[in-house]
């Protein structure tokens, strides 16, 4: 093709074009639009050179997860329905033994009293009665003053934990109610103690 013909062709080209824009402006139509990349913006009322963006709508945040519920540490009173006998049916109180003729606190007596100061603490309302025993050796006198001295023993070292004395009462049976009956070394020593009794709730 020769140059004079691409100079017909385009001018015919662009006769056309014009001839269409006057027609449409003499009959009253609108221009028709613009082929892209013919200048016109595609986004009207934005910068030139630039594309207008329609902004994300507002994300919600995220729902944290729910905090978890601690579990009530709090245990219910298993006493709270018992009668004063069926708790010391089922005594959380431990007994406090003695060796042979002895008011005499050792480790294990002292290890029974703080368990018993802890639940005496738990169950600040309870008053107990510190029993004292003696096996069954010695008269009768002899054994009700050691049993005795065996529960004031016990009763002062609840004292010494924080145990109000008002919550704690002796008595002395010496040797009159044994634990075991039998007459065997192993019988006297269930014997020898201070037996803690709930007496009020």
């Amino acid at each position: 093709m020769t140059r004079t013909q691409l100079f017909c062709r385009r001018s015919i080209r662009g006769g056309a074009a014009a001839l269409a824009l006057a027609f449409a402006a003499a009959c009253g139509g609108n221009p028709p639009p613009a082929a892209p990349g013919a200048g016109a913006d595609p986004f009207p009322g934005s910068p030139s050179g630039t594309t207008s963006t329609v902004p994300p709508p507002p994300v919600d945040p995220a729902t944290p997860p729910p905090v978890p519920i601690e579990p009530d540490l709090i245990t219910a009173d298993p006493y709270v329905d018992m009668t004063v006998d069926e708790v010391n049916e089922n005594s959380p109180l431990k007994p406090v033994f003695f060796t042979y003729d002895s008011d005499e606190l050792d480790d294990q007596a002292r290890q029974a009293l703080n368990d018993n100061a802890e639940v005496l603490r738990t169950y600040a309302n309870w008053v107990i009665t510190i029993e004292g025993h003696c096996d069954e050796r010695g008269t009768p006198e002899y054994n009700l003053a050691l049993g005795d001295r065996r529960a004031l023993a016990a009763k002062t070292y609840l004292q010494s934990l924080g145990i109000s004395a008002s919550r704690l009462h002796t008595v002395s049976y010496g040797k009159e109610f044994p634990f075991d009956p039998g007459h065997t070394e192993s019988a006297w020593q269930a014997n020898r103690r201070a037996h803690l009794v709930l007496t009020a709730k």
